[in-house]
């Protein structure tokens, strides 16, 4: 047990940070002009099938956009069907894979498609000469394929493809198979395999096109882009660096402690992104960049996790809670698939958020806790809100997307000895 009857914790208060926001857009007007410029009746006869890959994350407005590509399709008198292209998530399985798509609202009543989530892969091809393609056997089957994804950076590596359509080509799509051959190779070749077997896939198969969303800096649908085969690398690396510029980061540097409210699944591939805490450990390659985080304590699992704490391994401290919320099994699955069996690793846990925090300031090397510089967020997509300490008082006031809208004063822990919910 940790003493914690005189630990003295700093001042804290709310901040205010301007982000990128875009105005907000129509979906059906955005997709059916994004659908418009790859000339489906040319590319297309009436009555083929057409699988739509849809993956598991948290994307902004994501039932409204496939919905609207579905009717689009139909309106050319093509006949969609959905497809999970989620690699390894929903523990691997087909009626987990089907939930997760349920949770983000895709289903056959809401977006007018059945839902195919039989997890048998066919082999597509090689890159590398070692690295087998696979994709989900109903989307190889299909007449035609579309991919929707948002692009975004990726949270191992940095490249001109990283998180986006190509990826879903390579590693959603191909199921448990493909997710595990992609990463496992990636320890020898790299993630430059991505593009690679992207551009196989679209050579030896049926894609027909991608739909590319991306988000301004509050997680808002700020763009939607239809890639063609034959443009998709180019349109996917500009797409990538706007995302990138658009993307909310943490303004202030360095930190003692990042207290992250809730990681998981539909928040970022490993639960919380490594663009937004700095912070990465992978047998692919370890990084620690800006904020440059001493100790990062996370508090719970969202519920939309489904139990994946996947990512959990990158916190120093957590809670007790959070890891009781754990479904061992899912997370192990999409670890191993993913070769990443130090983000299933359970941290340091406590039965309080007052314990963690202490431990987090105590072994960040300070004697006064009221010294310390702690960033508390609600999570890696949600950062136009920060709780900051008041070490950080200057930073703030010298920033100029930066705004103090609350006042200094000591964190609440209530009679259990845990934070107020953020906000």
């Amino acid at each position: 047990m940790i003493p914690t009857a005189t630990f003295q914790f700093p001042e804290m208060a709310t901040v205010h940070q301007r982000l990128y926001s875009a105005p907000t857009i129509d979906i059906p007007d955005a997709v059916t002009r994004a659908l418009s410029t790859v000339s489906l009746a040319e590319r297309t006869r009436p009555g083929g099938t057409v699988a739509v890959a849809v993956g598991s994350r948290g994307i902004d407005r994501l039932e409204e956009v496939v919905g609207r590509c579905i009717q689009g399709l139909r309106d050319h008198g093509l006949r969609p069907f959905l497809v999970p292209a989620m690699g390894s998530h929903g523990g691997g399985t087909s009626e987990g894979q089907k939930a997760i798509l349920s949770h983000l609202g895709i289903t056959e009543d809401r977006v007018g498609a059945p839902v195919h989530t039989n997890m048998e892969t066919l082999s597509v091809g090689r890159v590398k000469d070692d690295v087998t393609l696979f994709c989900a056997k109903d989307a190889v089957e299909a007449d035609h394929l579309v991919v929707i994804n948002r692009v975004k950076p990726h949270t191992k590596f940095s490249a001109p493809i990283e998180s986006g359509i190509c990826k879903m080509l390579t590693i959603g799509l191909g199921k448990v198979d493909g997710a595990t051959e992609f990463h496992r190779c990636a320890i020898r070749h790299g993630f430059g395999t991505i593009q690679e077997g992207a551009v196989a896939v679209v050579e030896n198969g049926n894609f027909l096109l991608g739909l590319a969303l991306i988000e301004d800096g509050h997680g808002q649908l700020a763009e939607v882009s239809a890639m063609s085969p034959e443009g998709l690398i180019a349109e996917e690396s500009r797409l990538l660096q706007k995302a990138s510029r658009w993307m909310g980061r943490i303004p202030v540097e360095p930190l003692d402690v990042l207290v992250v409210d809730m990681i998981g699944k539909n928040i970022s591939g490993i639960g919380m992104d490594s663009n937004v805490t700095g912070r990465h450990r992978d047998v692919t390659g370890d990084f620690f960049t800006s904020p440059h985080v001493k100790r990062i304590f996370v508090r719970d699992l969202s519920p939309e996790s489904d139990g994946n704490a996947n990512g959990i391994g990158l916190a120093d401290v957590t809670t007790r809670r959070l890891v009781n919320a754990m479904d061992v099994e899912k997370t192990y699955v999409n670890s191993i698939a993913a070769i990443s069996p130090e983000k299933a690793a359970i941290p340091m846990h406590f039965d309080s958020d007052r314990q963690a925090l202490e431990v987090c300031i105590r072994t960040a090397g300070l004697k006064d806790g009221r010294q310390a510089r702690i960033v508390r967020i609600r999570d890696t997509k949600s950062l136009e809100h920060l709780i900051v300490s008041r070490a950080l008082a200057s930073d703030i006031e010298n920033h100029p997307n930066l705004d103090v809208i609350g006042p200094w004063k000591t964190p609440g822990f209530d009679r259990k000895g845990n934070l107020p919910r953020f906000g």
